[in-house]
């Protein structure tokens, strides 16, 4: 498909025609929270679009902004645009570009960065940017953007949970004025709200009974005492389930059990506070009800694959009475399934894709809430008189928000789901509201789409429900599309003008609901409705009590800076906590992109450094030479037994490696270091030999039982030609040599052998490389790094030999008689 080049002028002469219909001249486009504002233009009175282009120069340009090959390089410089990966890379691609929303600092990072980029646009074009965010760490966040801001000179406002979630917009618009920023050097913690004055007038609650209950209300609310059980090993959600418990001072966990069955039956450790507890995982949700028959709640974290089925069986059970089901994506026909079965034996269904439900001081469903900090900003450790119902769970956390701030807090809240289907509807839960005294005024947050509201409408009209109720849905910019618009839930979407948001309000209202103007006035609304109660005695407002603690976990204080902690390990040689695997800083790729070989990749993690690629090749020579001497040299021979005697591959290797020491395969450190020293000294070679004499010392490295210099060994022929072609000196082996020359004049098989002629061979490259210091190659030494040459290479041989034994099916081994002497006398008794 061709793409066509348009001009910038084009796509901004289509400005003359929409701006001037857009807030009265005020121009402004928004995106995720942040909005912006070309504030150049003036479109009212009498200007033309021709007089505003002479104003701005800038609306003249006619660059091709959709040119392939500009777009990729304009765009892929900024990270904005990749071409040409697979899929796995795609989709690494994505994910690293996904926001971090469970930090807003973190999220915010990539925010910075593109500010830092266009500052210089920005400012030209006179944008102004206002943020408004909450959520996980969003002091730093915002504490974060401000700086980078004023650092910029771009002037961008911040606000945070204290400022409703779309105030923003009319500031930006132009409707109002800015709001004061907040202080952001204050420390996070719950609104401080005044108690209402009711003027020396003391409230008497009137107390009317509610009206009686029409209907069997499925969903059984919660109490101090209701306990669940969790599908799913979700441990995180579990834990901040317990947090929850422990902070609205619960006698024992809400969580009874878990249930996961892919492992067998388990503990999993948790924290109840301070204190740790074992939780019991089970394999099957049979078992864990037969063992925790109290639990009457049913978390259900099944992906949408398996959540019918798992829902399904747990409706078998009688004693599970509400289920709550996490997961989206599930199958309409499948929900509708699990609907009919739920109300023929009397379940209630929260979800499905749904964050679930909180009853502050009783019971939290999963993540509902979000984290510690925002539990204990909107106060839902402690019950209020407002009781909620939303589709969307993450509106939910803003209605805990506005809630805390504009009345005395939350007395329950459920967020159903934005499903076409969700398994509970709006009326079920307010008519458990309406029978509930604790709960005085009700809260509806609906969405375009679907006509459940209108049966909280007739319930309202029918008297069912008498209960003031605000109410609100979103999704009135529908109206502003000549196309029906999908929003983000499934069942966010209009099939006529009687589900638009805008019919929806309007019939709510006429119906005696409390509906703002507009979802910006939904703080102001709850605020009024809660002081007429307040006034008129149906809420009596309770003293603040002292704000519960909660320890914070390590790894989120740690996140946040703080605490620090000495770490138990020190590692300096891979990392693979990034994108990719690290080798002392080389990422996996590179190492096989630059092909150091395995040479390379043994110097960067033994030595912490690359290394001349002739030094590389010498030790891969090293293992090589070294892999195997055939089967009768005890290790071989020990691996060869343990293999025969049918032990695994790890226990022959490891009996085969423990053979190795001073005299099998174990001598090269020594041998470094005596022929160093010995060198370094400045002793000739024949007082040495002399010396070593007088002190009955071996001179490691030197002699074989077979070869001899009429019969050299092949293995020291090749690595000391090596050396002697490619090392910038060879001292230690040359003296080596010298050695060699003067034990040979007794026994002509005390040559340097092959141990010995690695040893000095080494010796002499890692110090004439350059990449070492003298006191770095002595440590070298003494670390016993050419034992574990000689360990890395033998290994390819013993495995060799265990895997041979087991080719030719050899038996197990016995040693002949005939073979072994033996001697029957007891110690001590000689011959007379």
């Amino acid at each position: 498909m061709s793409v066509k080049p348009i001009r910038e002028h084009a796509g901004k002469s289509l400005l003359e025609k929409y701006l001037p219909e857009v807030s009265g001249g005020k121009h402004k486009m928004g995106c995720a929270g942040v909005l912006v504002t070309p504030g150049v233009l003036d479109t009212t009175g009498s200007q033309t679009w021709d007089s505003i282009l002479q104003a701005n120069p800038w609306l003249k340009t006619t660059n091709l902004v959709a040119k392939p090959d500009q777009l990729i390089k304009r765009r892929g410089k900024a990270g904005l645009i990749a071409v040409n990966k697979t899929f796995d890379e795609a989709k690494q691609w994505v994910m690293d570009r996904i926001a971090n929303f469970t930090d807003v600092a973190a999220t915010f990072t990539g925010l910075i960065k593109a500010l830092q980029e266009y500052a210089d646009d920005i400012k030209e074009h006179k944008i102004k940017i206002l943020i408004r965010r909450a959520g996980p760490n969003y002091l730093e966040g915002l504490r974060k953007v401000k700086a980078a801001s004023d650092k910029l000179g771009l002037g961008i406002k911040v606000y945070g949970p204290e400022t409703h979630i779309t105030a923003v917009i009319p500031m930006a618009l132009g409707k109002i004025d800015p709001l004061p920023e907040p202080d952001l050097s204050a420390p996070c913690g719950p609104p401080v709200r005044k108690m209402i004055d009711l003027k020396g007038k003391k409230p008497t609650p009137k107390g009317h009974p509610p009206a009686p209950a029409g209907t069997k209300h499925t969903l059984v609310t919660a109490t101090p005492e209701t306990t669940s059980i969790v599908y799913g090993m979700q441990n995180r959600a579990v834990q901040g389930m317990l947090d929850f418990d422990f902070m609205c001072k619960r006698k024992k966990p809400s969580v009874d059990a878990m249930v996961f069955p892919f492992s067998g039956n388990h503990y999993v450790k948790f924290y109840w506070g301070t204190e740790e507890i074992l939780m019991p995982v089970y394999t099957t949700t049979k078992e864990a009800v037969q063992k925790h028959s109290s639990a009457s709640v049913f978390v259900n974290f099944a992906s949408f694959r398996s959540v019918h089925e798992t829902s399904m069986e747990a409706m078998n059970y009688s004693s599970l009475k509400t289920i709550a089901i996490i997961a989206e994506g599930v199958p309409e026909q499948q929900t509708r399934d699990i609907i009919k079965v739920a109300e023929k034996k009397g379940v209630g269904i929260i979800g499905p894709a749904t964050v679930g439900g909180i009853k502050p001081g009783c019971l939290r469903i999963g993540n509902t809430g979000g984290m510690l900090d925002n539990i204990v900003m909107s106060r839902l450790y402690r019950p209020g008189s407002v009781a909620y119902v939303s589709k969307s769970g993450g509106m939910s956390n803003e209605l805990n928000n506005i809630v805390c701030r504009n009345s005395d807090g939350v007395y329950e809240g459920v967020a159903i789901g934005g499903d076409r289907y969700p398994g509970s509807r709006f009326l079920d839960h307010f008519l458990r509201y309406q029978d509930d005294p604790n709960a005085k005024m009700l809260l509806l947050l609906g969405e375009v789409g679907g006509i459940d509201e209108y049966d909280l409408i007739d319930a309202v009209k029918k008297g069912r429900i008498t209960k003031p109720v605000v109410a609100w849905c979103v999704g009135t910019c529908a109206s502003c599309f000549t196309t029906e618009v999908q929003f983000g839930h499934a069942g966010a979407q209009a099939r006529g003008d009687m589900e638009t948001a805008a019919a929806k309000n309007k019939a709510m209202k006429e119906a005696g609901f409390h509906v703002p103007d507009s979802f910006d006035l939904l703080p102001e609304m709850i605020n009024k409705v809660y002081t007429s109660l307040v006034e008129a005695g149906e809420i009596v407002e309770q003293h603040e009590g002292e704000t519960p603690q909660v320890p914070m976990d390590y790894t989120w204080a740690k996140k946040l800076g703080m605490v620090r902690k000495p770490a138990n390990f020190i590692s300096s040689i891979s990392d693979d906590r990034g994108e990719e695997l690290t080798y002392c800083g080389m990422s996996i790729s590179d190492v096989f992109t630059k092909e150091i070989g395995i040479g390379g990749v043994l110097s960067l993690l033994w030595f912490r450094r690359q290394l001349p690629a002739y030094a590389t090749k010498f030790i891969e020579m090293i293992l090589m030479v070294t892999a195997d001497h055939g089967p009768a040299v005890s290790g071989a021979h020990n691996t060869i037994v343990t293999a025969r005697a049918g032990k695994d591959l790890v226990s022959s290797l490891c009996s085969g490696l423990l053979t190795i020491g001073p005299r099998f395969g174990g001598a090269l450190d020594d041998a470094a270091r005596m022929f160093a020293d010995a060198q370094g000294s400045g002793v000739a070679p024949k007082d040495w030999i002399e010396k070593m004499k007088k002190s009955n010392q071996l001179i490691m490295g030197i002699g074989h039982r077979i070869k001899s210099l009429a019969n050299p060994d092949q293995r020291v022929e090749i690595i000391k030609g090596f050396a002697k072609k490619n090392f910038n000196s060879t001292p230690v082996l040359d003296y080596a040599l010298a050695v060699e020359q003067i034990t040979t004049r007794k026994r002509a098989n005390l040559i340097l052998n092959v141990d010995g002629c690695i040893a000095v061979s080494f010796v002499d490259m890692i110090r004439s490389c350059g990449a070492f210091s003298k006191e770095e190659c002595d440590d070298l030494m003494d670390f016993g790094c050419l034992n574990g040459l000689f360990v890395l290479g033998r290994s390819i041989g013993f495995i060799g030999h265990y895997l041979d034994q087991l080719r030719l099916k050899q038996p197990l081994y016995r040693h002949p008689w005939d073979d072994i002497t033996y001697i029957q006398e007891l110690a001590g008794q000689g011959p007379e």
